[in-house]
């Protein structure tokens, strides 16, 4: 059966079955959709029963898809992110679909699950199992007429393992995807000592007009030591510490180690990086993950790479522009006070909380939070490079206050479950129990405010890096922090939503994250894509540009520097969003963009230039 939504796609599903079931997708939005019957007569349509879809499937890219599970009650629904190029096991966790996710604290590890050949992005809307009619999958903006095949559909109430069911590795000794092509795709050592000898020899510092904080020589405001903000003539500025205006330009996840999980996967891989290196990076939790670009910084610069990748690091930064060393980023960029960082602060209880909510009515988290403050922040009181502290990131129950609460009141015995059910004594309504998170978020705020500025009184705090679409109660509770913090992930910041953010918050606006990707190389395209590595960079000047032009709007960092592992980090994710590849090679198309860019933010910023018009194709 062939169910077309607005898009073409052609099906081929054979007599009898003794064919796989193909899918080409073609369109901005397409669906195919297979009754029960038409895949196997025998699939029963109760799957209550039963914790594991088991599908034996060949991607011909790694571009996202969405499954979908049609019953009579409605469409239950999740996206899927598999190997491509090969043929694998799948086994899916029907969980996922029946009921929304409670594990996580923030919205990547509430939305991301990883498998063994696949990872699953939990998106959909979830029901009942119990009438199941149909099978779908679909694509939204497929680039180059991706194809699907799926040869087995099965059942199961144990979970069978997931596998690369074709012989021999999939990744090769240097972290590239063995079943795809590209051009420039490294094939030995010596093709790579060439393109790293040509990027150094060509490698010098840009003209942006940067002093030695980053801000721009030609500007001129009051100095004060510190990194500050201001607004000039009705437009938004960091102010650095010499008084120089100062727009960050920044990118997250700056590091010499990106894992990927080996045990249990080694088939995968055709070698991985030695032992010792890998405890050497991550001595602890990290150990059993290897991190083929830290094995190419080996290769590039013998025993001395941590030294000479962090030069050429800051080299890099100098050389494309960038003034902000980001979230997330090796502490030793910070430590060598070369370039702005922001600090990332963390040991509120926040990754052990139920969605992230610490209980904040007990004496012990108040402690807690003191005591973390007064180590994380004191080192870095009297440092001048310091932008400011990030102090979260993400947050997932806003708009899911009830599910919270119901998770507080289900959970152990705290203090917050107390102080809820007294709470709820007086009147137990959706509206109180959501009244009663937000009042639990205030006293979080105020508490961990107060100990970072009784700690560094110095230093901006940059806030909460909120995702998705702010609520008017997310963005007024931001106005305790210098700066308003939002990860917009779309191919230009909206005007109106970032009027609405800066009347409401009454602080300047940074965005935490964005980025832009294409499908290939076994990477997905990040959530948000473009056609090809041309069009990165065509995407990546209309968003900073457009952002920039915004007089509240204060700094853009992308996500991230550098791509994710074919076979994803801890979560999965395996983005191709990075400004390098895996082999420790600049994407020059993204690169150059950027550059154009950076020079103009000044103008651009000061409402003297306008922002670039050209958008880019996404497919």
């Amino acid at each position: 059966m062939l169910q077309l939504l607005t898009a073409w796609l052609l099906v081929v599903v054979a007599a009898g079955g003794a064919e796989p079931l193909r899918v080409v997708f073609e369109g901005p939005l397409a669906e195919q959709k297979w009754a029960l019957k038409e895949i196997n007569p025998e699939l029963p349509s109760d799957w209550s029963p039963f914790n594991f879809l088991v599908l034996e499937m060949k991607a011909s890219s790694p571009q996202r898809f969405e499954l979908r599970l049609h019953t009579v009650a409605g469409t239950r629904s999740q996206r899927l992110h598999p190997f491509s190029g090969v043929w694998i096991r799948a086994a899916v966790p029907l969980g996922y679909f029946r009921r929304p996710d409670r594990e996580g604290f923030d919205m990547a590890s509430m939305g991301n699950k990883p498998r063994g050949t696949f990872w699953i992005n939990l998106s959909g809307a979830v029901g009942s199992l119990e009438s199941v009619e149909a099978l779908g999958v679909a694509m939204q903006n497929p680039v180059g007429r991706p194809s699907l095949e799926i040869r087995s559909v099965r059942l199961s109430k144990e979970d069978p393992g997931d596998a690369v069911l074709d012989p021999g590795p999939v990744v090769d000794e240097f972290g590239q995807w063995i079943p795809a092509d590209w051009p420039g795709k490294a094939s030995n050592l010596e093709q790579l000592r060439k393109a790293w000898a040509a990027e150094e020899a060509a490698l010098g510092p840009g003209e942006f007009d940067y002093c030695r904080y980053g801000g721009y020589r030609s500007s001129r405001a009051k100095a004060s030591g510190f990194f500050r903000v201001e607004q000039i003539e009705g437009r938004w500025w960091f102010v650095d510490p010499d008084g120089h205006l100062f727009f960050s330009v920044g990118a997250n996840v700056i590091g010499a180690f990106s894992g990927t999980r080996a045990e249990g996967r080694e088939a995968a891989f055709a070698a991985l990086p030695p032992a010792e290196l890998r405890a050497a990076m991550r001595p602890a939790a990290r150990s059993a993950q290897a991190s083929f670009y830290t094995w190419n910084l080996l290769r590039r610069f013998g025993s001395e790479w941590p030294e000479k990748w962090l030069d050429l690091t800051f080299r890099r930064m100098d050389a494309w522009g960038f003034n902000t060393v980001g979230n997330w980023s090796d502490p030793r960029l910070g430590a060598a006070r070369r370039k702005a960082y922001v600090v990332t602060l963390r040991g509120w209880g926040i990754e052990s909380a139920p969605m992230g909510m610490p209980d904040v009515y007990s004496a012990e988290w108040a402690r807690q939070v003191e005591q973390a403050a007064a180590e994380q922040c004191a080192p870095h009181k009297n440092d001048p490079y310091l932008l400011g502290y990030f102090v979260a990131n993400e947050p997932p129950w806003p708009g899911r206050e009830q599910l919270l609460a119901e998770m507080i009141l289900e959970g152990r015995e705290t203090a917050m479950q107390r102080e809820l059910k007294a709470y709820l004594a007086a009147g137990d309504t959706p509206e109180r129990r959501r009244s009663f998170v937000w009042r639990s978020f205030a006293k979080m705020l105020e508490t961990i405010n107060a100990a970072v500025r009784k700690h560094d009184p110095n230093h901006l705090n940059l806030g909460i890096r909120f995702g998705g679409r702010p609520s008017e109660e997310v963005i007024r509770a931001a106005r305790v922090f210098d700066v308003y913090s939002q990860n917009i992930y779309d191919y230009a910041p909206d005007q109106a939503a970032l009027d609405r953010i800066y009347k409401l918050a009454g602080r300047p606006i940074i965005i935490g994250e964005f980025h832009f990707g294409t499908p290939g190389r076994g990477l997905a395209p990040g959530l948000r894509q473009t056609a090809n590595q041309f069009e990165r960079g065509v995407a990546y000047r209309y968003y900073v540009e457009n952002a920039a032009a915004h007089p509240a709007l204060i700094g853009t960092h992308w996500f991230q520097w550098l791509d994710q592992p074919a076979t994803g980090r801890g979560d999965g994710e395996n983005y191709n969003i990075g400004f390098l590849d895996v082999t420790d090679r600049p994407y020059s198309e993204l690169v150059e963009a950027a550059k154009l860019t950076h020079r103009r933010l000044l103008g651009v910023h000061s409402g003297k230039e306008p922002p670039v018009a050209r958008k880019a194709q996404i497919r």
